[in-house]
């Protein structure tokens, strides 16, 4: 099935419509993020100028917009350069001023003419008691028609006016085709909900400020069109997932026996439910489809490795993979000593790995000699065959999409995914995101771990903190210390680094600087140093880099801690605390802070829970940014805000698994209505599924 032929008026190009040609078309796409007609009428208004308000003049107040028909009395031009031009007008009630900055005085004469009639509207001020108008809108008597009534307010950008938006909306509103219903009705009507076709007209339309708010009704119409086509596509993958065979692993847990025995603590009650959850899944036909949620150090390899056992004591092999190399070598160390004691036979794999000993890891992951793959995303490229690819573990998954979990899982016949990420989610981003998986939750930190101890140290106190930190180097700490983020700029967090670097190295002498630009290996060679105490302070401009594994390390720093959203100062102190000693971190801040500033740092000083910040950066901060990655494969929704719309989401979750249950296929009316709104949406990837089934 392509797409429905009423939608091809919508995904025209831009400049189809009125006003919009091949020079401002670029600028048109750059300010609504796309090429089409559809990408217009998801730019929502954000303000309207109402022109229905018409007072004699003696009557207009201060401050509010005021339409009136007037006759031009006369015309005082700029006496010098600088100066405004003003033009008197009245009507039978008395006079006022209009008032023109920077004028070309021809073009004031022919819009007013003396003693013509014309109709004016602007916010009435009042100068030394005179009322007047700056820059009103002017049309003639005949031509009332072009000053709208109601003319709504978008977002601009340089070299596009709201004018040119104006006459293009109008085009694209001509645009919209009447769609058949795709919403549940009685859900709808008890929302007293219009007709698709009606909402997004009404939404351009705003006769009240109230129908600007997400709340609105309209809004929230075409919002939980948006939700549902985003949850139906979840829905969708997940049950095609399902239905592709999957395979039952049953091990007979003398591996894991082994690694229980070695360990030198018991699992938390949240590590043995989610290993618990995991088992089950594995145990059945269908494929797993899990997502691990752990805080920073709630021990989510553990919990893999077990994962991992199970798989290889019925005889199929498990991989591992890293966002990056550092973490995946990283992985390789703390498996390693596990792996080894239970005599399961492992091999690392990553980009950097070339030539003849890259053929031979190929022929030990392709002849089964390897059990445990451990690498980066190169362990699931072409090229790279498995004997028996069991379970698919994938680390800090929001650098991975569902298209890429659903490529993973064709790498093997059944292979089973686990997704594990440290970045706690709140619960409306996990729909959005991971709705197509099970959660499991380690909300527990390991007995024997001590709370970090968080401090809010002024910009003017610098110095002496550095004199503590200088003190803790003495006692054996090692010490992060993250330079600020600047704005989209990698050449400013580098100086700024690079400063801090110098005056730290003067100082202490044994200091580490990475930061983005340095190629891989560089940075590793750097961490690595770091990890075995050949540095006593590593110096870091990205958050990203931080992701290593120090237990000596017990003295974060972050300088301009009010730059950073919540759940990267709260990643970010996470790389402390991971042994048994006591652990500072230390939230260096630039006064005066903002209201929201302010309440990241008090609440990064009162908890440590990271379920319970997420759920706060995403009051302070909306879904957008909350895993503070811009390449986070989070839905980037348009015309839902998930601060508002939590309980919408709900309802489509429920709405589209109800769908699947009843019509997988998506025959019957409803169903087909519900294939028009997911090309709508441009899910067509599950369209797609629907046919491959």
């Amino acid at each position: 099935m392509s797409r429905p032929f009423e939608l091809d008026a919508l995904f025209r190009p831009l400049t189809a419509l009125p006003g919009v040609g091949p020079k401002n078309a670029k600028l048109f796409e750059k300010l609504i993020g796309g090429p089409k007609i559809l990408d217009l009428l998801f730019h929502l208004p954000v303000d309207f100028v109402d022109r229905r308000f018409s007072p004699p003049i003696s009557d207009a107040p201060n401050g509010r917009i005021a339409t009136m028909e007037v006759s031009v009395v006369s015309h005082a031009p700029n006496a010098r350069k600088g100066m405004p031009y003003r033009v008197k007008v009245r009507d039978d009630s008395g006079t006022m001023t209009l008032v023109f900055f920077h004028a070309n005085n021809a073009w004031v004469e022919k819009q007013l003419p003396d003693r013509e009639t014309r109709i004016i509207s602007g916010k009435v001020e009042y100068y030394q008691g005179n009322a007047q108008i700056v820059h009103p809108d002017i049309a003639t008597v005949a031509d009332r028609e072009t000053l709208e009534s109601i003319e709504p307010i978008y977002p601009l950008t340089a070299g596009v006016t709201n004018k040119t938006v104006r006459k293009a909306m109008d085009g694209a509103l001509d645009c919209v085709p009447k769609l058949g219903e795709w919403l549940e009705p009685t859900y709808k009507a008890r929302e007293k909900w219009h007709d698709w076709h009606e909402a997004i007209e009404a939404v351009h339309l705003p006769e009240s400020e109230s129908e600007l708010l997400p709340e609105h009704r309209f809004r929230q119409r075409i919002a939980y069109d948006e939700l549902l086509a985003n949850q139906l596509t979840l829905a969708l993958v997940r049950h095609r997932q399902r239905r592709i065979d999957g395979r039952s692993y049953k091990g007979d847990g003398r591996l894991r026996d082994k690694l229980r025995a070695l360990l030198p603590f018991d699992l938390t009650g949240a590590q043995e439910k989610s290993l618990g959850e995991i088992d089950a899944d594995m145990g059945e036909d269908a494929k797993m489809l899990r997502l691990l949620q752990g805080d920073v150090g709630a021990g989510k390899t553990v919990v893999a490795a077990m994962a991992m056992l199970n798989a290889v004591e019925t005889g199929a092999q498990a991989a591992i993979m890293a966002p990056t190399e550092i973490l995946a070598r990283q992985h390789a160390e703390s498996l390693k000593p596990w792996l080894d004691a239970c005599g399961v036979r492992f091999v690392t794999l990553t980009g950097r790995d070339k030539g003849a000993g890259r053929e031979v890891i190929l022929d030990q992951i392709r002849n089964g000699a390897a059990q445990v793959i451990i690498g980066t995303h190169a362990i699931f490229q072409d090229g790279v065959d498995f004997a028996d690819l069991g379970l698919a573990v994938i680390d800090e998954q929001h650098r991975f999409g569902v298209h890429q979990r659903l490529m993973l899982s064709g790498k093997g016949r059944g292979t089973d995914v686990l997704v594990m990420t440290a970045t706690p989610i709140p619960r409306t981003l996990t729909l959005t995101a991971y709705g197509d998986m099970d959660v499991s939750k380690l909300d527990e930190k390991p007995a024997g771990r001590k709370p970090i101890e968080t401090l809010l140290v002024s910009n003017d106190k610098l110095d002496s903190m550095i004199d503590g930190v200088g003190r803790k180097i003495k006692d054996g700490s090692r010490v992060y210390w993250v330079c600020p983020l600047v704005e989209d700029s990698e050449i400013l967090d580098l100086a700024a680094a690079e400063e801090r670097y110098d005056i730290l190295k003067e100082h202490f002498g044994k200091v580490g600087l990475v930061h983005g630009r340095m190629k891989p290996a560089e940075k590793d060679e750097v961490m690595q140093r770091f990890a075995a105490g050949e540095l006593n302070i590593l110096v870091a401009t990205t958050v990203i880099e931080v992701g290593v594994n120090v237990p000596e390390a017990t003295v974060m720093v972050i300088e301009h801690a009010e730059r950073f959203g919540l759940s990267q100062l709260h990643q970010l102190r996470g790389r402390v605390g991971r042994g048994g000693e006591q652990s500072y971190c230390f939230l260096v801040y630039a006064g005066p802070l903002g209201a929201t500033a302010k309440e990241r740092l008090s609440i990064m000083r009162e908890t440590e829970d990271g379920f319970l910040i997420a759920e706060k950066d995403l009051e302070l901060r909306g879904g957008g940014d909350i895993l503070g990655v811009k390449q986070s494969g989070l839905p980037r929704f348009r015309l839902a805000d998930l601060n508002v719309h939590g309980e919408l989401l709900a309802a489509a979750r429920d709405d589209a698994q109800l769908i699947i249950s009843r019509d997988p296929d998506l025959e019957s009316d409803r169903g087909k209505a519900l294939k028009v709104l997911l090309y709508l949406f441009e899910r067509d990837q599950a369209i797609q599924y629907l046919r491959s089934g």
